[in-house]
């Protein structure tokens, strides 16, 4: 925990502030989360009978799987793992889950960049990859891609986002998945978030799985890109 309150003191950006823009009508958020959680849906509808293993990269508040969980007939299958360096955002995603009655549902407050985060919740059927690769050098995105098979069950779907800003590498992200073993589902766009235009993108795991491996950094979360 204290390497957490360290990280928040250096941090440029408020995260629990920028999270109000989800209650903004018209918000590029608004449009994001809807896209996002159209995804979510698909992959609890057709998934197999069984547990559904869940996990969420810089998970926020958690506003993706838990807007789509309440109310669902798989919700209980659902064994989700949230990773959130804010406590006070990881604390309104642990709220508003055990509000919901999802108890198979965890929200950990620790660094979601490394794979230790992930263990014993991985394989899973559905990683969400969202609001991270706005955050990342080129470079972090092409390794965070390159390693995703390693928390990917079969035929796993990962759904990502990244906004429309210059330069806009969403192509080049695309082709590395497609090198890195997943099917292209594909890419939607919508105005509004940072560079005028978000975009959520839906791959699916073609290849098998990669052997998990604790202790490997995915990525570097920077709070501004240039």
């Amino acid at each position: 925990m204290e390497a957490v309150r360290k990280t928040l003191a250096v941090a440029t950006k408020d995260w629990l502030d920028w999270h109000r823009q989800y209650d903004t009508p018209g918000s590029g958020l608004t449009g994001r989360l809807a896209e996002v959680r159209r995804h979510i849906v698909a992959v609890l509808d057709r998934a197999v009978p069984g547990p559904i293993r869940v996990v969420s990269i810089c998970a926020g508040q958690g506003h993706d799987l838990l807007g789509v969980l309440p109310g669902h007939p798989r919700a209980g299958d659902v064994h989700a793992r949230l990773v959130e360096l804010d406590p006070r955002n990881a604390a309104f995603a642990s709220e508003a889950a055990a509000a919901a009655g999802l108890d198979q549902v965890e929200v950990v407050v620790g660094d979601a960049s490394v794979t230790s985060a992930y263990e014993g919740a991985v394989p899973a059927v559905l990683v969400l990859v969202c609001g991270v690769f706005g955050h990342a050098t080129d470079d972090d995105i092409h390794r965070t891609v390159d390693l995703l098979p390693t928390l990917c069950a079969p035929g796993a779907i990962v759904v990502w986002t990244r906004g429309g800003f210059e330069p806009d590498i969403r192509p080049l992200i695309r082709s590395w998945f497609v090198a890195a073993g997943f099917e292209d589902l594909g890419f939607t766009t919508g105005p509004g978030g940072r560079g005028g235009e978000w975009g959520v993108g839906a791959n699916r795991l073609a290849v098998p799985p990669a052997p998990y491996q604790p202790g490997v950094r995915l990525f570097t979360f920077l709070d501004d890109m240039p």
